[in-house]
């Protein structure tokens, strides 16, 4: 600050200076030269160093000041770096911010992602403790088991039975119902009871899946059937018998092909045409109940399902014969008895010769899960062969030539089929069950549970078809525990039937000119375990009636399997084709079955 005043005080000094020479007036001036003192070098020396000590000063102040202006530029410079410096730091800052911030989001979202890893690996020792109890559970009680790349899962149940009848059959818990006996029969006045096993039952389905297909394959056997060492005095040691064994390939395009021993087509099924879902009736009875259609037998399926609404099914089926016939002659062969070496029953079996196997085609409607329709048709041919001049001797003419009793034999044929339809609907939140069933047409007795017969035979040994009808109601309550069931059925054989050759008697079946007048005759047995038969009882039966009620109650039911009781009561009425006299035997039998069963699970 002193230096620019001494700056400022120069120009005034000079100025000064200057105004007070000229303010000198003339008069002065020549006064002053008038008297002019005397200038030493002493004042000219004085003068000068007074001039250098300015200068000295002025080159100073000049150089205070030009340090003061580097000064000023390097503050100037250091504040420009300064604010750059600042702005670094700002920018830093932001950026150390927004670094901050996302490090904040990283860490939430770490602390997240630990809390879901922590979360997951809870689950995940939660899943592989379950897992390791499932696989314990498995290994322990497996439900199938596994082979080389098949799922194989065993089946079936273990029965302990009973069978009380009023009218002795000599029969296990399978009921032969046309054989209930007249009021003749000594057997009409003794009851029987049995106690049995047999119809234990052992399964077992293999099934192995394919990219394009299924592949299944299934056995059922139980121990309904006897061999000739089967006894029932001691070790009751009977042999177990086919009951099913056939193979399937079900394509993912709907078609399925399935052969072997099966339930035949004719049989009612629960959804579509599904093996292993026949709807049988809910009885203990091993032959079930009158009315019921079906066959266990060899055939091939082929069916489609169009979209679990619609199917269509078409199967070839094994055929037999079977043959009631009275005031014939021995004109005419229908079959043979079995020959072991063909491995068939040479012993109380007989298989006609069928020319082709049954036919049978069904379609099935069902549009929702409560109601199920079937409707089926059965075609079957029978043949036998006919021998004209039987009972002919060699000298006696036949047909206008002497000549042999085989002379021109022939065969013929003739067919058969019939119409079914199956009803079944699920009510109440399937808590109950009605079904009804039908089959009627010429030649289809044996489809039927009390096993009427498809043909009788004409005078000439030409095969005449009864016409056969089989019906069946059904109602089921199912609960958590129980279920109740009733069934009311009925299987009817027409008459056909015509007179002899010499018009004086009836031949074929139910023929009004046959004797029954001895039906209700009895008769003494003819050995101690042979009882007496009634004579002059031709005895067709016209229809049999079969009205049951039962229920199974299940102690449990769970992974260990199901252990359940039941008890069934029944009363079958046999009526006949009136004789002779207007007689029509009739006969009846009540009886009463339980069943203690323990179901694989």
């Amino acid at each position: 600050m002193k230096s620019v005043l001494t700056w400022c005080a120069i120009p005034l000094l000079a100025t000064a200076l200057l105004a007070q020479d000229a303010g000198t007036t003339p008069a002065k001036k020549k006064a002053a030269k008038k008297a002019v003192p005397a200038v030493t070098a002493a004042d000219v020396q004085a003068l000068r160093d007074a001039i250098a000590a300015q200068q000295q000063q002025i080159e100073q102040l000049r150089q205070a000041l030009e340090n003061k202006g580097q000064s000023a530029q390097q503050a100037s410079q250091q504040a420009q770096q300064a604010q750059s410096a600042a702005s670094d730091a700002q920018a830093k800052a932001d950026q150390a911010s927004a670094q901050a911030s996302q490090q904040q989001e990283a860490v939430t979202a770490l602390k997240g992602d630990m809390a879901d890893i922590k979360q997951n690996s809870t689950n995940t020792a939660l899943s592989l403790q379950e897992t390791q109890k499932n696989i314990a559970d498995s290994l322990e009680s497996p439900l199938a088991l596994h082979f080389k790349g098949i799922t194989i899962t065993p089946g079936g149940f273990l029965a302990a039975e009973t069978v009380w009848r009023q009218k002795a059959l000599a029969s296990d818990v399978n009921t032969p119902f046309n054989s209930v006996p007249f009021g003749g029969s000594s057997q009409s006045d003794l009851s029987e009871f049995f106690g049995s096993g047999r119809q234990s039952r052992v399964s077992m389905l293999a099934e192995g899946k394919l990219k394009s297909a299924k592949l299944s394959g299934y056995v059922e056997a139980d121990f309904l059937s006897a061999g000739v060492t089967s006894n029932n005095n001691q070790s009751n040691s009977y042999t177990m018998r086919q009951r099913q064994a056939w193979g399937q390939a079900v394509l993912n395009d709907g078609w399925s092909f399935t052969g072997g021993q099966m339930w035949s087509l004719v049989t009612e099924t629960k959804n579509g045409v599904d093996n292993r879902s026949e709807a049988l009736p809910m009885v203990i009875d091993a032959q079930y109940t009158a009315g019921f259609s079906w066959a266990r037998q060899f055939g091939f399926r082929v069916a489609k399902d169009f979209g679990d609404k619609f199917w269509l099914a078409f199967s070839v089926e094994n055929p037999q014969a079977t043959l009631t016939a009275h005031g014939t002659t021995n004109n005419f062969l229908l079959g043979a008895a079995g020959t072991s070496g063909g491995l068939y029953n040479a012993f109380n079996g007989t298989y006609s010769f069928n020319p082709i196997p049954d036919f049978v085609v069904k379609a099935v409607f069902q549009p929702t899960k409560t109601l199920h329709l079937e409707v089926f048709g059965l075609v079957s041919q029978f043949r036998d062969r006919i021998f004209p001049c039987a009972g002919a001797s060699t000298t006696v003419p036949c047909d206008g030539a002497t000549a042999p009793a085989t002379v021109g034999a022939f065969n013929a044929s003739t067919t058969g089929g019939g119409l079914g339809a199956n009803l079944r609907a699920n009510l109440l939140n399937n808590h109950v069950t009605a079904g009804i069933h039908f089959l009627g047409g010429n030649g289809v007795g044996r489809y039927g549970t009390v096993g009427l017969s498809d043909a009788t035979a004409r005078p000439d040994g030409t095969l005449a078809l009864i016409r056969s009808y089989q019906s069946l109601g059904t109602l089921e309550y199912h609960a958590k525990r129980f279920d109740i069931y009733s069934n009311v059925g009925g299987e009817y054989a027409a008459r056909n039937a015509v007179l002899n050759a010499a018009g004086t008697g009836g031949v074929g079946y139910g023929s009004p000119l046959f004797s029954n007048s001895g039906c209700d005759t009895e008769t003494l047995p003819t050995g101690t375990f042979v009882p007496g038969a009634p004579g002059s009882c031709t005895g067709d039966t016209r229809n049999l009636i079969e009205g049951t009620i039962g229920f199974w109650y299940r102690f449990y039911k769970g992974p260990k399997g199901t252990i359940q009781w039941g008890p069934q009561f029944s009363y079958i009425v046999r009526n006949t084709w009136y004789g002779t006299n207007g007689v029509a035997p009739h006969a009846d039998e009540p009886m009463v079955l339980t069943s203690f069963r323990y179901y694989l699970p």
